[in-house]
């Protein structure tokens, strides 16, 4: 059978929203688990209180998926994210990425 470019492209997205890092967290539960973050990135809205950490209220969910998981192995350093990351499971990370990427808010001028 000939696939064409779209063909493969509809193919591994399927496969990748099928894996268990795409599959969705539970939002409750990481709502629970991102008290720990509360300090730095905020809970109820998901905006930073210091300057130097990101919001994370209405990140994709893979956006933060993929970025606690980069902390956890090492890719991707930080002195405070290099200490915390590595102690979520892959449960914790979709929890708490589905958590944040729930926060909804409108940008706009100040």
């Amino acid at each position: 059978m000939k696939h064409t470019a779209w063909h493969r492209v509809l193919l591994v997205g399927s496969a990748l929203l099928a894996t268990p890092a795409f599959a969705g967290g539970d939002i409750k539960a990481g709502r629970q688990k991102a008290l720990q973050c509360q300090t730095c990135h905020g809970l109820v809205d998901g905006l930073a209180k210091l300057p130097e950490a990101p919001n994370l209220a209405g990140q994709t969910e893979l956006y933060l998926v993929n970025s606690l998981k980069a902390y956890k192995s090492g890719e991707r350093k930080n002195d405070m994210m290099s200490q915390i990351a590595p102690t979520l499971s892959d449960k914790d990370i979709a929890d708490v990425a589905a958590y944040f990427a729930s926060i909804k808010f409108t940008a706009g001028p100040e």
